[in-house]
């Protein structure tokens, strides 16, 4: 073999052998990353230093810690919001107590009214029965200022428009001197309490 042949042979032999040892490496590089990612967590912390694992142990009561408090600040949040709410429908049913607590007497009340109201349409025909007309009328002015004062308002709707929501229409009749749906005349005056209506007015309606 000549000298040319024995230089050609000896490059070939290191291109080689350098391609064998690259292949070797990454062949071993491969085998490390394999046996990385197999790796049990439990032999890792077992691996740990006493100082990193108590470090780790304290990392994860930590996030346990937080995350129970994140659980515990909720549930004082709703708790709080649930106080609230009952807080404020019990305040809402005392001012409603104390509003309504005299309806059913107020009610009882309203049929005196009426009797009063019902007698002072009487004619007077003598100087006494004209003085006991003037004491009703006293007396049914006192009344009415009475049940005022605790929030009861009469409604005498004569000539207002017709209102389902506070009337009762008893009939209805022919008025050529007033617009259709007009009160035209009250049988019996409703009432209100701190703006709740207890009875309707009784009236007649323009059609």
């Amino acid at each position: 073999m000549s000298e040319k042949d024995n230089k050609n042979q000896s490059v070939e032999d290191k291109i080689e052998e350098i391609k064998n040892a690259v292949e070797q490496e990454a062949a071993e590089t491969e085998q490390n990353d394999a046996e990385q990612s197999e790796v049990d967590p439990g032999q890792v912390f077992e691996d740990m230093t006493e100082e990193d694992r108590k470090f780790a142990e304290l990392e994860a009561e930590l996030e346990a810690a937080r995350q129970e408090a994140a659980e515990n600040k909720d549930l004082a949040l709703r708790t709080k919001a649930e106080a609230e709410n009952i807080r404020r429908r019990s305040e809402n049913d005392v001012v409603s107590a104390r509003k309504y607590a005299i309806e059913k007497f107020a009610v009882e009340l309203l049929a005196v009214v009426d009797s009063i109201e019902q007698g002072l349409q009487l004619k007077a025909e003598s100087e006494e029965s004209k003085a006991i007309q003037d004491g009703m009328e006293l007396t049914l002015k006192m009344t009415l200022s009475t049940l005022e004062k605790f929030g009861v308002e009469q409604l005498n709707p004569l000539e207002e428009v017709f209102d389902p929501q506070l009337h009762e229409a008893m009939t209805m009749v022919q008025s050529p001197e007033h617009e259709s749906n007009t009160v035209i005349d009250v049988f019996q005056k409703g009432y209100t309490l701190n703006g709740r209506l207890i009875r309707p007015a009784r009236v007649v309606v323009a059609q």
